[in-house]
C-alpha cells in the first residue's frame, strides 16, 4: 500500500462516500473547529491525504456509527458505548432527572472524544 492515499482511494478501502469524509473532515462553522481531528493529512495546497493512521482512525468512526450497515442515532450510540465499556454508568432514560440527564450526556460526549482519540 501506498503511504498516502487520495480521497477516492480512502473511500473505496473504507466503504464511506466521500461526502461523508470530507464533512467529518471539515471545519464546523459554530465553533470553528474540525469536526473530527486526525481524520486526514492536508497539503499546504488544502488536499486531503491519508495515511494508515487516517484510515484506522476513519474505519474506527465508520464502525461506531455504522453498525450492520444501519445509522446510529448519536445518543442511543454514545449510550451503547458507554454500556460496553464501562458498566457502573447508568444507560440514558428519557424518565430521569433533567440534572442526571445533563450530567449522563456529558459523560457520554466524553467518552465518545476519548474513544476517538
Amino acid at each position: 500500500m501506498k503511504k498516502y492515499l487520495n480521497i477516492k482511494e480512502a473511500s473505496k478501502i473504507i466503504g464511506l462516500k466521500e461526502h461523508v469524509i470530507r464533512y467529518w473532515d471539515s471545519i464546523d462553522p459554530k465553533t470553528n473547529k474540525l469536526r473530527i481531528e486526525g481524520v486526514s493529512t492536508k497539503s499546504k495546497g488544502g488536499t486531503r491525504y491519508f495515511n494508515r493512521d487516517n484510515l484506522n482512525k476513519l474505519q474506527n468512526l465508520k464502525d461506531l456509527i455504522y453498525e450492520n450497515g444501519d445509522y446510529n442515532p448519536s445518543l442511543k450510540l454514545a449510550d451503547k458505548l458507554i454500556s460496553r465499556k464501562n458498566n457502573n454508568i447508568k444507560s440514558y432514560s428519557s424518565n430521569s432527572s433533567h440534572s442526571e440527564s445533563s450530567q449522563n450526556f456529558r459523560q457520554i460526549l466524553q467518552k465518545m472524544r476519548d474513544l476517538l482519540k
